[in-house]
């Protein structure tokens, strides 16, 4: 009878150069290219936001980060066009966010 230990005799032979390179490999893997976002798109995220802070509803805003895209969920608060970020309000606490990063908005019915 064959006794194999199965990963746990490989994980011994995983040097920490090898393990950061495959996780630089996977990184590049998920790795998102940022979306270009014409003139029209820019006006809708603008009127989007107005009403927003107008009627102070919740709304889902997409961020592209880093190349990879987040998402954030609350009430906008702020909008401070001097310094070009939003303040949002989540459930998770206060979040501000630059209006370059903001891929999409939208109000949450």
């Amino acid at each position: 009878m064959i006794r194999d230990r199965g990963n746990i005799k490989w994980t011994a032979m995983m040097l920490s150069e090898h393990v950061a390179e495959l996780q630089k490999w996977q990184n590049e893997d998920n790795y998102e290219e940022r979306p270009q976002l014409d003139d029209f798109d820019l006006q809708a995220i603008q009127y989007e936001i107005e009403v927003a802070k107008k009627r102070e509803c919740a709304v889902h805003v997409k961020l592209w980060d880093k190349g990879k895209s987040v998402f954030y969920m609350g009430v906008i608060r702020e909008v401070n066009v001097e310094a070009m970020w939003i303040t949002v309000d989540s459930p998770f606490g206060r979040d501000r966010m630059p209006v370059s990063d903001i891929i999409s908005v939208q109000i949450a019915e």
